[in-house]
């Protein structure tokens, strides 16, 4: 395990002081997860994101899908902290996931803030940012790095 927590060593240091326990790559993100089955990515995308766009390609059990905002409009998920709660432990380690690394930020800070200890940001998102033509999936993030995902 000393994999596991050099990784997440790394991912302490890499934005301190931070008000969540650090930031993963999409590369680390995944290394850990097949590392280790107690790790759990937490997609807080929209269902349409994950329905529509694509979802990452990882074991049921280590997956978690609890929406930060709702589909259509983007009101904030009332929720969130309840279905966290559904979906994992506050002592677990979390990878918090989003579409370029934004939502992810204010889930895994909220998460902290509510007792959730080993809260985790995935940089760089499911699809990245947008390139020179406005498409996502080429600049940054879980998809242009190669790593297994489902496609809608």
């Amino acid at each position: 395990m000393s994999f596991v927590a050099d990784i997440l060593g790394a991912a302490r240091a890499r934005i301190q002081p931070a008000p969540y326990a650090g930031a993963v790559t999409p590369q680390e993100a995944h290394a850990l997860l097949e590392a280790d089955p107690a790790i759990k990515l937490i997609d807080v995308r929209t269902n349409a994101e994950r329905d529509w766009v694509g979802r990452v390609d990882i074991p049921a059990a280590q997956h978690g899908a609890v929406q930060w905002s709702t589909y259509p409009g983007g009101a904030a998920n009332p929720d969130f902290l309840a279905q966290l709660a559904a979906a994992a432990g506050k002592d677990e380690v979390l990878l918090f996931l989003c579409r370029s690394g934004v939502r992810s930020r204010h889930a895994a800070k909220l998460a902290t803030e509510n007792g959730y200890t080993h809260c985790f940001d995935i940089l760089e998102g499911f699809e990245g940012d947008k390139d020179e033509h406005g498409h996502r999936k080429h600049v940054a993030g879980w998809c242009k790095c190669g790593l297994p995902w489902l496609g809608a």
